[in-house]
């Protein structure tokens, strides 16, 4: 499952390097469901950070990989 979700956040990526920042794969827990990243760089700090990670990042890992329940920030 590590391996499916890097490859969705390699299609997100792009855009957040956009605006300055990135995402960084911290854990995936394939029995909770639960995908722990890192934003960094100006999304690290930004106040749109828990919009871009529930709106955006959490929301495309769930469509792409429905064994996904969550997305956290470490």
């Amino acid at each position: 499952m590590k391996e499916k979700v890097e490859v969705v956040l390699n299609k997100i990526r792009p855009s957040l390097q956009a605006d300055g920042g990135d995402v960084e794969l911290v854990d995936v827990d394939k029995v909770s469901g639960i995908v722990k990243v890192r934003l960094t760089g100006a999304c690290g700090g930004c106040p749109f950070a828990t919009m871009t990670l529930k709106n955006g990042i959490e929301e495309a890992l769930k469509e792409e990989i429905p064994e996904v329940k969550e997305v956290q920030q470490v």
